[in-house]
């Protein structure tokens, strides 16, 4: 048995249940931003730009579950050459992108579809291999398995330079992530589920699906004692 396979099977026998409908954010995104600045400030914001001057060579993106666009305009206001694809579930938080990208926007194409499902060749107007997918405090609203089905999905849509830009909460090790991160992230589970009908409660592992489909970590960023991440991937060699 290959260690993808193995990776596969330990996934499943851990994680063995079917997808959930996708949470529904339509009635946040007038919102979006004053929630995440009350309770984070500008601290998220800053995680999800960490990578941002490292991004100048990259010319088609894939951007999965941005919200209402923040990350997207700064994006494509630093690079003027790159064309994003943005995937969301919400067509409201999909329209609330595109009027942030203001002046940009011919640069961007949305689908509404829920990404753990969606297939990069559903999309006939997309002809280019991406060379940077972007996931920004997304990966936390899937689990481990639906994150490596999703990964493997989106591997052969990719450039052999392809980054994968994440930006995600974490409980770091020691008192502060036992008295404080994680109570923290369990209420904000709360909170969302009761909000958008999020069913997941607990963080996904997304190193070893990441891994198991191919990826290799490159760089990692913390911030707020290690409570939010910011990491840079790439396609393993070989794989």
């Amino acid at each position: 048995m290959s260690t993808l396979q193995a990776h596969n099977s330990k996934l499943g026998k851990r994680h063995a249940r079917e997808s959930a409908a996708p949470p529904n954010f339509n009635r946040l995104a007038g919102a979006y931003r004053w929630l995440e600045y009350f309770t984070f400030g500008p601290w998220l914001a800053r995680t999800r730009f960490t990578f941002l001057p490292r991004l100048a060579n990259c010319r088609n993106a894939l951007v999965l579950g941005d919200g209402d666009g923040r990350f997207t305009a700064r994006l494509l206001g630093a690079n003027p050459t790159i064309r994003i694809h943005a995937i969301d579930a919400s067509p409201t938080m999909l329209r609330a992108l595109v009027r942030r990208a203001g002046p940009h926007a011919d640069r961007v194409a949305t689908q509404v579809a829920d990404a753990r499902l969606w297939r990069p060749d559903q999309d006939g107007d997309w002809d280019q291999p991406y060379d940077a997918i972007f996931t920004h405090f997304f990966l936390d609203c899937l689990t481990t398995t639906e994150i490596l089905s999703m990964a493997e999905t989106l591997r052969p849509s990719l450039s052999l330079s392809a980054v994968w830009v994440v930006s995600e909460f974490a409980v770091p090790p020691g008192l502060f992530g036992r008295v404080f991160a994680r109570p923290l992230i369990w209420g904000l589970y709360c909170v969302f589920g009761a909000l958008t009908g999020l069913t997941v409660r607990t963080l996904p592992d997304h190193h070893l699906a990441l891994r198991a489909a191919g990826f290799s970590l490159e760089e990692r960023q913390t911030r707020l004692a290690g409570l939010l991440v910011s990491e840079l991937w790439s396609l393993s060699p070989g794989v």
